[in-house]
Parts: C-alpha cells; sequence; structure tokens
C-alpha cells in the first residue's frame, strides 16, 4: 500500500468503529430494546468492538466463541489462499454494500490478507462508504482491549505537524512510562533512539521519511521495547531519558480531568473527557452522570476530540445517562443489508438512577471523532431544540456504518466486516462527510496543547463554555466537507501504516 494513501486512510479512526460487543454471558438484555442482534463472537460499529451483540437462542450464525481454547490450526486451514476463501465468503453473505464487493479480484495477485481485503472493498472505498473500516485483527488482541483497555507502549497520544516536521505529546495516559517521568501533554520529541550515541532528530527523521520514520524509529509496541528519547517538555526544559514499553491498563476516563464540575461564572457546567468507548468506560461515567445530578447540573461539554470510537454498548449508556426524561423513545437504530433485514433493531432510552436531562450540551470534537462518538452526537439531536447544541472545534471524521466481528478461532483472525448502518430516531445515518452538516450550530475552534485537558482556558473547552452561555452568536462555524480537508492547523495524529486494534480506536497511542 502506498504510504500517503495508508496514512489518509488511518487518519481519523477509520477502523475506530462502533461495536457492538457481547455482554459476559453472551445474552442480550431485551427488558428495554427491540433489539435482536447477531449471536457473533462481537458485532460492531467500531473498528474494534461494541455494543451488545448477543442473540436469543437460534438468532444468527453461530461461530466458534471466542471463549473456547483455540484448537491447533492445521496449515491447510489457515493458509493464505483458506483465509482468502474465508473472507470473501463473510463478505459475500455480510457486507452492507454488496454492490460494491469486487468479486472479480484474483485472489492469488495477493500474498497479504488485508491487500485482498481492501482490494475487495475498494469500489465502496472509493464513494467514501468504507475507507479501511473493513479489516482483519486478532481475536486475542481485541478482546484483551475491549474488555480490560490492555495496551503496551510509553503511554502517549502523539500528533504531528508535516510543515515544522514536529511531534508533540498530546495526551498522556496514567500508569505508564511516560506521564512518571515528566512526559505529559505539550511535550515535544526532539530526537528518538535506541541509545543516546544513536539519537537521530525528529526533524531528520520526518524530513527524509516523513511520519512513518518516526514510527519506525519508535519501535515495535511489544512490552520490552526500549528507547531513549530527547524531548522538550512543557515548560521548555529538555530531557534525555530511557523508555521502555510495558504492558499498562488504558483509564477511557482519566483521574486528572476526565470529569468534572465547572463554575463557569457561577453557571454549573458538566464536564466529560471520554478517551474511548471500552467495557470499563462504564463505572466511571456512571460516577460523572450521578455527580451532575447531585450538584443540579443540566449543562454539558462532552469532549471527544480524540475519541474514534468503540463499543455501542457505552454508546448506548452515555445515552441512558442523558435520557432521564426519555425512557422508552429511540435513541439509534441499527439496520443491516436487505438479505439480512431480520437482525435491524432499535435501542430505547433505558434511564439509570444516575441520569440526567440535559438542557444544553456542546460537544468538542476533531477529525479524529469516529463512530461511537458520531453516534452518540448524533442521537442526541432529535432531543435537544436547535440553539442547545452544538458541535466545536473541526468537523468530525463520518462514519455512520459500523462492523461485525466474524471469527476464525483456530487461526486467531477476526474478520471486522462493515455490516450495519447506525442512525439517529430523526433517521440520520448520511454524515460520511462528518456531522458539520447535520448539526444545527458548529463552532471553531483550535486544539491548545499549551493547556491541558479539562483547563476552562483550553481553546476548544473555552470556545464550549462560550457556547454554552451565549448560544451561536458566539460562534464562527465550521466548514462541511470532509474532516480530512477541514483541519485548523496541519497536523494529525501519528500511527503505523497498519494499526493495530488498540491505534485504531484510540488514535496516536505510542
Amino acid at each position: 500500500m502506498d504510504p500517503q494513501l495508508a496514512l489518509h486512510a488511518w487518519e481519523t479512526g477509520d477502523t475506530v468503529s462502533l461495536a457492538t460487543f457481547p455482554p459476559a454471558d453472551g445474552i442480550l438484555d431485551t427488558m428495554k430494546t427491540s433489539r435482536i442482534a447477531l449471536s457473533l463472537a462481537c458485532a460492531a460499529m467500531v473498528a474494534s468492538c461494541g455494543g451488545s451483540s448477543g442473540a436469543p437462542t437460534g438468532a444468527g450464525p453461530t461461530p466458534t466463541p471466542t471463549a473456547t481454547p483455540t484448537p491447533t490450526p492445521t496449515s491447510a486451514q489457515c493458509s493464505l489462499s483458506s483465509r482468502q476463501s474465508w473472507t470473501l465468503a463473510q463478505l459475500q453473505e455480510w457486507y452492507l454494500f454488496p454492490t460494491l464487493l469486487d468479486e472479480t479480484v484474483n485472489a492469488a495477485n495477493f500474498n497479504d490478507l488485508q491487500d485482498y481485503i481492501d482490494a475487495l472493498v475498494a469500489p465502496a472505498r472509493a464513494q467514501s462508504r468504507d475507507r479501511f473500516f473493513t479489516y482483519i485483527t486478532s481475536i486475542e488482541e481485541e478482546n484483551a482491549f475491549f474488555e480490560q483497555g490492555a495496551s503496551a507502549g510509553f503511554g502517549i497520544r502523539l500528533g504531528y505537524d508535516t510543515a515544522a516536521r514536529r511531534v508533540f505529546v498530546i495526551e498522556a495516559f496514567e500508569g505508564a512510562p511516560a506521564l512518571g517521568q515528566n512526559m505529559d501533554r505539550g511535550a515535544e520529541l526532539v530526537a528518538i533512539g535506541t541509545s543516546e550515541a544513536t539519537l537521530q532528530t525528529v526533524n531528520s527523521l520526518m524530513a527524509n521519511g516523513g511520519p512513518f520514520a518516526v514510527v519506525q524509529a519508535l519501535g515495535p509496541d511489544t512490552a520490552g521495547t526500549t528507547r531513549v528519547i530527547r524531548f522538550r517538555d512543557a515548560s521548555g526544559i529538555e530531557r534525555t531519558n530511557s523508555f521502555t514499553k510495558t504492558e499498562f491498563a488504558l483509564d477511557p476516563v482519566s483521574d486528572r480531568y476526565g470529569f468534572k464540575i465547572i463554575n463557569d461564572g457561577g453557571r454549573q457546567v458538566g464536564y466529560i473527557n471520554l478517551r474511548t468507548f471500552i467495557d470499563t468506560a462504564a463505572p466511571d461515567l456512571r460516577a460523572a452522570y450521578d455527580s451532575f445530578r447531585a450538584a443540579g447540573v443540566t449543562e454539558l461539554v462532552i469532549d471527544l476530540r480524540y475519541n474514534g470510537g468503540g463499543l455501542i454498548s457505552i454508546a448506548e449508556l452515555m445515552g441512558d445517562l442523558m435520557g432521564r426524561d426519555l425512557d422508552g423513545q429511540i435513541f439509534d437504530r441499527i439496520t443491516y443489508r436487505a438479505s439480512k433485514s431480520q437482525f435491524n433493531s432499535a435501542y430505547l432510552f433505558d434511564p439509570t438512577p444516575q441520569s440526567i436531562q440535559p438542557t444544553r450540551i456542546a460537544f468538542i470534537a476533531t477529525g479524529g471523532t469516529a463512530s461511537a462518538s458520531e453516534m452518540i452526537i448524533n442521537g442526541m439531536q432529535p432531543y435537544l431544540p436547535d440553539t442547545d447544541m452544538a458541535l466545536i472545534g473541526e468537523n468530525t471524521f463520518g462514519k455512520p456504518v459500523g462492523q461485525i466481528a466474524l471469527d476464525q478461532a483456530a487461526c486467531d483472525d477476526r474478520l471486522r466486516v462493515v455490516a450495519i448502518a447506525v442512525e439517529n430516531a430523526d433517521g440520520n445515518a448520511e454524515y460520511f462527510t462528518g456531522l458539520a452538516n447535520t448539526v444545527p450550530n458548529t463552532c471553531r475552534a483550535q486544539d491548545d496543547i499549551t493547556a491541558q485537558l479539562g483547563d476552562p482556558a483550553e481553546g476548544m473547552l473555552s470556545v464550549a463554555l462560550d457556547f454554552l452561555e451565549g448560544g451561536a452568536a458566539a460562534c464562527t462555524p465550521i466548514a462541511g466537507g470532509p474532516a480530512t480537508t477541514q483541519r485548523a492547523i496541519d497536523r494529525d495524529f501519528l500511527r503505523p501504516e497498519r494499526p493495530n486494534t488498540i491505534q485504531r480506536n484510540v488514535p496516536g497511542i505510542f
């Protein structure tokens, strides 16, 4: 794959789609839904897992459960040609856009399964319907991330500025090596090497090989990988430290700034920063809304600026937590291709003891805001007056489709197939160019990495608070169109040509 094409393809969490992740017992709770979901290992509207994909007995296909021991693969079963044949059969049965599947592609021309998949779905990609959202991944790796947030790395999220050839830390994660050595938001990577003697400047890496050269210099995402990094922290102090990638559990709602109540000129505003939609987000989200409810908060800023998506179940929980007075009304509808319409479903608001009824919401977004994140914004739009909801920052990525998970356990293959469209109660499921053209109010703002996330003085949060106070009159609108053309500055997430599960759902993580 051409590196520039790959960079564009992965640029905003295209593989981080919403997902329908099954409950632990694999049984769908149907008390408050009309959902009839697949009994797949994991149905998703993310480029990961998400939501509740368990199904009543007898509904949908029943692949080998991922919880069973993985059988020893045979060379024939897991040969490239066998995996290609299996993949094609799944796409022919489940792909959301069957007329956009190129079945004339010759599998023998490909030495890599993902390249073959990319060729099969190329017609849909040409129409911006499947921008590398269909992919092959590891069952074991994906389950570890969505169930536990398991990751190996330095624990930083990186962005780069192409024109200036600079790489910055835009977020640092608790419990990981980088933050423990004073590398936090606003730090700049100056040089990278395997030792001090082999340090190469980021400027030279970018000049000679672009962002992928920096990715390569940072080494593989395996525990024990060590790199010496010279960096300039947010205060301007330059340090040269050795960092070793370790296993850590990503906290989806930061203990430092994940949620808080901001006193904005006497008005109480609830702030939530959600990093990714994984199972472990649920307790923190409930705690956040419980604190908002106790304080009488009804105005919210929901910060999804780096959130590429995740579990549908967590997106629907967020809907429930904002649906105190919406019990039984539709939050989302999920639809399949015509031949699978028996699996179409609707999720109804199911308020919890922590639920509030927001009167005004400002959603912070960038081109990296995708999938489950967009589902939240789209799902709440029918229930707020036009004057009381806004998109702050940049246009979103544009991913109103999601994946189901089809497993070939013997080969540790999980095929993520774009198989579902997600729409809100008004039927909106056509935001392939982002949500800026559908949300009634938009306010342009820049991501200010000189201020910590959750700081009221930070650029995007400041504009969000202005909207909550003064409405759209205080805003400069975001232009519509694809998110990739709407960046306020020439900066993007740093990521590999072929992101793994964690990198798809937490863009820029290393």
